[in-house]
């Protein structure tokens, strides 16, 4: 018996966002609305993600110890989420500079802060958070070398779960792991490298389980998705809504599918599943406060 349907290692951020008209060019300046600061960071924004949804979700990351890091303590313990494995000090909280322009389009920059400081020996001081979860969902805002601490540290029987974000070459040990990898265009490509010789999705799927991964997706955002595995590959549609604000809705998509993973449903089911909660997120503005509920889904 599992006591976690999903495990989440990963980034902690305080979002500070800003709208405008436009995002600026190099050395312009344009203005925008009111700093609003809201709890974030991939691998919260993945445990509130599923947690709305029902999942017995567990969170491993660092924060500051500072109003940040307890803002976001605070947003995880709201949402459900067990907070046992969030450990706080060793730098400031992270810190991602949002701008978000009218058509819901959003450019980032983070400052990893205490999330730089997650380290391998604190995967290995999780060890029992990696035994009792039956799903292990990991980003790429926190070191390299702890995602590969992950890898190693995973239960038999568990399923791991990688969205490569921000993204970079993966070694091949954490390739092998992936049962999905999920990427959305700009990941395959850098994941994929000289590889990525063709403008095809499919291709690009057929091209990622080539370098190991178990399975694939392939996220397309109005487009749907792709999935792939040695089943073949096959298109998940769309769901189609007016979008508000798309910060965080790769993060519910992924937290969405690993959850429904863990619960026994198939790659294209969890897939589908992952795309009307991804299409749900963005009709709100935010991350974490757009993440909808299970009955929220079922009713789009």
């Amino acid at each position: 018996m599992y006591d976690y349907d999903l495990l989440v290692v990963g980034s902690a951020n305080a979002d500070l966002v800003i709208g405008v008209e436009r995002r600026p060019g190099a050395g312009e300046t344009v203005l925008g609305s009111d700093l609003a600061v809201h709890p974030g960071g991939k691998g919260a924004n993945q445990a509130v993600a599923a947690a709305r949804l029902g999942a017995r979700t567990v969170l491993l990351a660092r924060v500051g110890d500072d109003a940040y890091g307890r803002l976001l303590l605070d947003s995880q313990r709201a949402a459900g989420v067990d907070t046992v494995g969030v450990l706080v000090g060793g730098a400031p909280t992270g810190v991602a500079l949002i701008t978000v322009d009218p058509s819901g389009d959003n450019s980032i920059v983070v400052s990893p802060g205490a999330n730089g400081r997650l380290a391998p020996g604190d995967v290995r001081a999780a060890a029992s958070l990696f035994h009792c979860s039956r799903v292990v969902s990991v980003q790429l805002e926190i070191p390299l070398e702890t995602v590969v601490e992950v890898v190693r540290s995973l239960s038999p029987d568990s399923r791991f779960v990688l969205n490569p974000s921000p993204p970079r070459p993966l070694p091949p040990e954490v390739l092998a792991a992936c049962d999905p990898l999920i990427v959305n265009e700009h990941e395959a490509k850098v994941v994929l490298g000289d590889a990525y010789v063709s403008d095809r999705p499919e291709d690009w799927a057929r091209l990622l389980l080539a370098k190991g991964p178990r399975s694939v997706v392939v996220t397309l955002g109005a487009e749907g998705a792709l999935v792939a595995s040695s089943a073949g590959v096959t298109r998940v549609p769309s769901v189609k809504v007016d979008a508000v604000d798309t910060t965080g809705a790769g993060d519910a998509f992924t937290a969405a599918l690993a959850f429904r993973l863990g619960a026994g449903a198939s790659l294209a089911e969890a897939a589908a599943y992952a795309a009307r909660v991804g299409a749900a997120a963005v009709t709100k503005e935010g991350a974490q406060v757009s993440f909808p509920t299970a009955e929220e889904v079922e009713a789009l």
